[in-house]
């Protein structure tokens, strides 16, 4: 009885490991966040294993029958729609119950889309703080004025129709000529990387309207 996190490509297919398929192939259950989109995926590996919808409405839910599941014999994988699960996406909660009751939990490595984001950026990587989505409304700003002196890279996820106004919000608090990087689209046909000033990259995506999916890296504050 074990629960396998398993990453899922963030674009590319042929990121998919051979480790991965193998275990999506062998255990008994596979919990996706949208069994749609997972669906595409476990059909171009030839994965015929039964699917359970996981996600961040009925994760509280199903949480509890899923660990019941495995604690009688059960071997289960988690994935989500792209990437490592968990990191910005439903999975922790699964985790830690695991944890709780003595259940084995294995991670696959494998994508995460900050990682690459992170080391084309041409920003330092020795040392950064990942943030994920900010809040949307509540805590946004607390949140912002706390990381004001923050000195490592900061890594931010953020969808291609809150980018503009985020990356406003970020040159009023840090300052137009703090550095960033904005990557999109990782892995895919159309992948891009802007770097430049705040103020650069603002004027650029004020003329560019930003698709795909979008990380952004921002230097850390240079005393």
């Amino acid at each position: 009885m074990k629960l396998y996190v398993v990453p899922t490509p963030v674009g590319n297919l042929e990121d998919m490991t051979f480790r991965a398929v193998r275990i999506l192939k062998t255990v008994d259950l596979i919990l996706a966040e949208d069994t749609r989109t997972s669906g595409f995926l476990l059909k171009h590996f030839e994965i015929s294993t039964p699917m359970q919808s996981h996600h961040k409405f009925n994760e509280h839910k199903t949480v509890e029958a899923v660990v019941e599941k495995i604690k009688g014999g059960q071997t289960v994988a988690l994935i989500s729609d792209a990437g490592t699960p968990a990191i910005s996406d439903p999975g922790f909660l699964i985790v830690r119950q695991c944890v709780e009751n003595g259940i084995d939990v294995e991670c696959l490595p494998g994508a995460t889309a900050f990682v690459p984001a992170l080391v084309t950026s041409g920003l330092p990587n020795e040392r950064f703080c990942f943030e994920g989505f900010l809040p949307q409304k509540k805590g946004r700003q607390t949140r912002l004025n706390n990381l004001k002196n923050e000195t490592r890279t900061m890594v931010f996820y953020e969808s291609p129709y809150r980018l503009t106004k985020t990356l406003i919000q970020f040159s009023e608090i840090f300052g137009s000529e703090r550095r960033v990087s904005v990557s999109r689209e990782i892995s895919k046909i159309h992948e891009e990387t802007i770097r430049g000033t705040l103020a650069e990259v603002i004027e650029h995506f004020n003329t560019h309207q930003p698709k795909g999916e979008i990380v952004i890296s921002v230097a850390g504050f240079e005393e």
